[in-house]
């Protein structure tokens, strides 16, 4: 997810707003249907959301598949084998392209698809990708250093690319993250039984036509992804029959609104960006703010049509900023739905790393969705032609 522009974001913040997105205004929420998912992680200072998310998604997929009752079976995989073997794959290609590429550490639920595919998984007790010395992810250095050094094979000094600079670029990798244990990651995907051509991801813009593929067009899809492109009402129904069908879905999207807020709410108020420096959570939600004073009703959100949504998308206001793990829904005391999203900033907020993000929110700010196929609606499958 990008993680580029909070700088000039910054700017765009009033203190109203401000005290209104940081109010711990007195929400009472009613669990409608919630699915298992694994333990809250921490990505703390790294852009890797869109793999924290999307293994926590397939945690829960295989939870689901092999019906996994208790917690201490429950999988736990290694969210920086991923990363380092996609950072693999993205140095190649950037290579290729003359640099014509985004090189940094955001990126997209396709990129975790891919490496599973390629190359496979293994556990978080395999390969923890923890060896530069600090016990939560803190990566500036290592995105630094690796961006340096393709930059550099790019400039091509010697006029012919030497077969070393790829083995060189792995042996960054193996100096920050970790030398690969000796397993096969393949058997292990296998004998977890994840199959990545299991999954679709969902879009909904009307810049393309519907019920046909497209990648998006945000930097971090720098795989190129395909989304299928659906009907706004159509989109939200995909969503509504996974959760109540026992599925989760992986959600992508914007958070750098002020309705986003430090305490786990997510509603649609302004448009605007509060972003900051720090961890991920800083980044996006800004710090807290313990002189906030809390709102004495509930806020009154945006409505949302298919024609904001891509007004939205087409004005930079809906952008490409974070990912997550949706796997219930409730509704609060007024009867308004919201869904529960599972985070990665660690137990944070009120709902320990749990957000509810209100529908309007997810209707307006949602770039993209990953589901199981079977989690789709019958009559959606047949009009993008999935079995």
């Amino acid at each position: 997810m990008n993680r580029l522009r909070f700088l000039a974001a910054a700017l765009a913040v009033t203190m109203p707003l401000a005290l209104l997105a940081q109010g711990p205004y007195n929400y009472e929420f009613t669990t409608v249907k919630e699915n298992p998912v694994t333990s809250i992680k921490n990505q703390y200072r790294s852009g890797t959301c869109w793999c924290f998310s999307a293994l926590s998604f397939l945690e829960s997929e295989i939870i689901r598949e092999k019906k996994l009752k208790d917690e201490a079976q429950y999988p736990d995989l290694s969210e920086m084998f991923v990363v380092r073997k996609a950072y693999h794959d993205r140095a190649a290609k950037y290579v290729r392209l003359d640099g014509k590429l985004n090189f940094a550490p955001g990126s997209d639920f396709g990129d975790v698809m891919d490496v599973i595919r390629d190359y496979g998984i293994l556990s978080q007790s395999a390969y923890s990708g923890m060896n530069y010395g600090t016990e939560l992810p803190v990566q500036g250095e290592l995105d630094a250093v690796l961006r340096a050094y393709v930059e550099a094979v790019v400039k091509n000094p010697n006029r012919n690319l030497s077969t070393a600079w790829l083995r060189g670029f792995d042996g960054i990798l193996d100096a920050y993250l970790g030398e690969l244990p000796d397993e096969d990651p393949k058997a292990f995907r296998d004998q977890l039984g994840i199959n990545p051509d299991d999954y679709v991801s969902l879009t909904s813009f009307t810049h393309h036509p519907f019920y046909t593929e497209f990648a998006i067009e945000v930097e971090d899809n720098w795989r190129w992804s395909r989304s299928w492109n659906l009907p706004l009402d159509e989109f939200q129904a995909v969503i509504d029959n996974a959760v109540d069908k026992g599925y989760t879905v992986l959600w992508g999207g914007d958070v750098s609104e002020p309705g986003f807020t430090r305490t786990g709410i997510a509603v649609l108020l302004a448009t605007g960006a509060k972003p900051s420096s720090g961890s991920d959570q800083e980044r996006w939600v800004g710090k807290a703010d313990e002189k906030a004073e809390a709102p004495k009703e509930a806020p009154k959100e945006q409505e949302v049509s298919q024609e904001s949504r891509q007004t939205g998308f087409d004005c930079k206001q809906t952008t490409d900023d974070h990912g997550m793990h949706l796997f219930g829904i409730a509704k609060d005391q007024n009867g308004t739905k919201y869904y529960l999203i599972k985070n990665s900033w660690g137990e944070t907020g009120k709902y320990k790393g749990v957000w509810y993000m209100s529908e309007n929110f997810l209707k307006a700010k949602t770039l993209n969705i990953m589901v199981n196929k079977k989690a789709l609606p019958k009559d959606i499958q047949k009009k993008i032609g999935i079995k």
